[in-house]
């Protein structure tokens, strides 16, 4: 069983720690349920500049380490490595925040994963090339069974994988999105998640 997951927003509260970041350097209140896009410059209605303020002042090192877990997620997934299962996370940060987000893995119990940064939306230089760093061409080639997944701009990146049963863990920023196929589920919490991988 291989099993693949997203860090921001399924592993980590990471969208509720930009709402205090925005509050903090711009004066925009956007209560957490009220986070409507999944790109936070239209969720907080920022301008250019502030958006990569916004961004550079997220991706600190401290800022990062931060991140509360989101409730069940490294107990669940330590099961499932448990289990033989082999789980990767594979998440859209840059490369550049590879060691700060292994530290938190490390630090949520969750040194058995691998961590994966993968170029997603085309934000990441790769100014070094590693075993940690992927282009889609790379991701192309992988196979999973499961995906748990927060964005809907990723869901893309499934059509190489007909069969991939997608979980989508419940955020404001997806509800009102459409489900491409039968394959993939909304799941509220954890346990939810737990009891559909099977």
């Amino acid at each position: 069983m291989k099993i693949y997951i997203d860090y921001d927003d399924c592993l980590c509260e990471t969208a509720r720690a930009f709402t205090g970041i925005a509050e903090r350097l711009f004066g925009k209140k956007v209560p957490y349920e009220e986070v409507q896009f999944f790109n936070l410059q239209d969720s907080f209605k920022l301008t250019d500049d502030e958006y990569k303020q916004l961004m550079i002042e997220g991706h600190l090192p401290e800022v990062l380490l931060s991140f509360e877990e989101t409730p069940g997620a490294s107990k669940v997934i330590n099961e499932w490595i448990d289990k033989g299962y082999e789980v990767d996370i594979i998440t859209g940060r840059p490369y550049s925040s590879y060691e700060i987000s292994r530290i938190w893995l490390d630090k949520h119990g969750l040194d058995r994963v691998r961590l994966l940064c993968l170029n997603k939306y085309g934000r990441d230089g790769l100014f070094k090339t590693s075993d940690f760093n992927l282009e889609l061409n790379d991701f192309y080639k992988m196979k999973f069974d499961y995906a748990i997944e927060d964005s809907p701009l990723a869901f893309k990146f499934f059509d190489h994988m007909p069969e991939l049963k997608v979980l989508i863990y419940d955020r404001p920023w997806n509800r009102e999105c459409k489900l491409p196929n039968s394959n993939y589920f909304r799941c509220p919490d954890w346990e939810y998640i737990r009891g559909k991988v099977i």
